[in-house]
């Protein structure tokens, strides 16, 4: 299918079931997080309806259409250049029927979506809180890595509101912020059920953390063996090259 590229687009071949996404060089390009989520939220049962808060160029949930059986995913995204982008990404890669996108500010969503009506939501929310870190001065890309407008507990309560008794939350965040996200998930009655830490070798610090929570579920936590990224030759692991299909 012929698809329209704007100045500094790219398309990126995923590898996988020929899936391709369309990014701009100059804007904030989807990383290994996104990747590692996917997979994480494979799990995702068949037929369910699904939701992508902050779905930026819309990999996750591109993914996630070809490795879950899932009947529909909708991805939000604030800033209508990158949702114009993901909507053609849609159409390049014919999933119309499938991945719908709503350009929209994730705080505003209750006014729009039916509460308690989705089985799943996947999020990669903005990592580090406002007037943390060092801020790049490129608007999109300061949307995509800071808290600006939506924080985490805006992700966690939109997220509790919209999904289903015992509906499945799966997000990508960093180890320093661990403590907040189970803080904020159990004030909000999403219970962490799952956790693993991802290092990018056996001898650094852990990098990244995958959580799964459900909704009005028991306390039990299950931490799973770490995911390392690199061997000590710096090639890929082979849970890595799997994930990567390699």
């Amino acid at each position: 299918m012929k698809i329209k590229l704007n100045k500094n687009e790219k398309i990126e071949d995923l590898q996988f079931e020929n899936l391709k996404i369309i990014q701009n060089k100059e804007g904030f390009c989807f990383g290994i997080d996104s990747i590692l989520l996917s997979d994480f939220a494979k799990e995702i049962k068949s037929g369910a309806r699904v939701i992508d808060l902050g779905t930026g160029t819309g990999i996750i949930a591109t993914l996630l259409c070809k490795k879950t059986q899932l009947k529909e995913i909708v991805g939000v995204e604030k800033q209508k250049e990158v949702c114009e982008m993901a909507q053609r990404s849609i159409q390049l890669n014919q999933l119309q029927n499938q991945f719908k996108i709503i350009n929209e500010d994730i705080i505003y969503l209750t006014k729009i979506l039916t509460k308690n009506s989705f089985d799943a939501i996947v999020m990669n929310p903005p990592y580090k809180k406002k007037g943390t870190g060092i801020e790049n001065q490129e608007e999109k890309k300061i949307i995509s890595r800071h808290e600006t407008s939506a924080t985490l507990e805006d992700f966690v309560e939109i997220a509790k509101d919209l999904l289903k008794d015992k509906g499945e939350i799966y997000m990508v965040h960093r180890p320093e912020r661990l403590v907040d996200i189970l803080t904020v998930m159990r004030n909000h009655k999403i219970e962490p059920k799952i956790l693993r830490f991802v290092f990018s070798n056996k001898n650094s610090e852990p990098k990244l953390i995958l959580i799964k929570g459900i909704k009005n579920a028991k306390p039990f936590l299950k931490v799973l063996n770490n995911l390392y990224i690199y061997k000590e030759d710096g090639q890929y692991t082979e849970e890595i090259k799997k994930i990567y299909h390699k």
